[in-house]
């Protein structure tokens, strides 16, 4: 009986072990499976279609207004778009650099290239989306013909939008800039200023605040537009078949690496449909041009 017993007690162990290592290898076969790319404060994108959450920052205008229009299409896909606004031409790049945001839709292609040369970011453009012109808009004088000798001019102060702003000043003829100074001249370019006009350079946000304070300024489209400001009452606006089209085309950016992401080209499907475009082309009137 002894003998019977230690059988059972040994063939009851063996089953145990058995029954312990069929358990132990389900780990070892969920590892065999694609690896998930993960979005940062969000969910995970999965080849599945699992929910998956996109942080977006963007400007309230135009740019935030235009992912509310994606938002709606990409919820359809279970992809929850998550819009951020920004004040501000730094953040947005910063937290796409260090991975508060998944992507950014505020800026075009020229800015996006020279932060990344000054600060050091690895930003890299996913879509191709609009422009805005910049325009001149009335402040103390309503015409550039009334301009006075010594009328103060505003325009942005960051290098890209105020190299800008001097350009279109030198295609109305108020000003002539050095030869050679290509996209990103400053106020020292300047080589005449017959009726010494006063360039005040500002923070771009300010610079719808201030009109009444100054004789004309130069305005980022999407300031403009959100001051209540409409690109068929500027003074002067940048041509469409100028260089603005091209050199400042607004884009997508996403950090260098993320460009193939699923959710990522979901977005960028989203913001090139019929639905982005329609509503781009009636809101706006003229103030932002999509490019697709």
């Amino acid at each position: 009986m002894k003998k019977i017993s230690k059988l059972l007690a040994l063939a009851l162990t063996l089953a145990l072990a058995l029954s312990l290592c069929a358990c132990s290898g389900s780990p070892a076969a969920d590892n065999s499976q694609p690896a998930q790319a993960s979005q940062p404060d969000g969910e995970s994108t999965t080849p599945s279609g699992e929910a998956v959450t996109l942080k977006v920052g963007a400007s309230p205008t135009p740019h935030a207004e235009i992912l509310e229009v994606a938002k709606k299409i990409l919820a359809e896909q279970n992809i929850t778009l998550e819009i951020v606004k920004y004040d501000d031409y730094n953040l947005p790049n910063d937290n796409v650099e260090d991975g508060q945001l998944d992507a950014n839709y505020f800026q075009h292609i020229t800015y996006m290239n020279g932060y990344n040369r000054d600060v050091g970011t690895h930003l890299v453009s996913v879509a191709e989306l609009h422009y805005e012109p910049f325009g001149i808009y009335a402040g103390k004088t309503a015409s550039l013909a009334d301009l006075p000798d010594g009328a103060d001019i505003a325009i942005p102060n960051d290098p890209t939008n105020g190299g800008r702003a001097l350009l279109l000043l030198q295609e109305q003829n108020l000003i002539k800039l050095a030869d050679g100074v290509g996209l990103e001249p400053s106020v020292s370019d300047i080589a005449e200023n017959p009726h010494n006009y006063k360039i005040t350079e500002l923070t771009a946000n300010l610079l719808t605040t201030t009109l009444q304070d100054v004789d004309v300024a130069v305005i980022n489209g999407n300031y403009a537009i959100g001051a209540g400001l409409k690109a068929g009452e500027a003074l002067a606006i940048e041509a469409a078949d100028g260089i603005a089209g091209t050199a400042y085309v607004n884009v997508l950016a996403v950090k260098e690496g993320r460009e193939n992401d699923p959710a990522i080209q979901a977005l960028i499907d989203a913001l090139k449909s019929e639905q982005v475009k329609s509503f781009i082309d009636e809101t706006y009137g003229g103030g932002v041009v999509a490019v697709f």
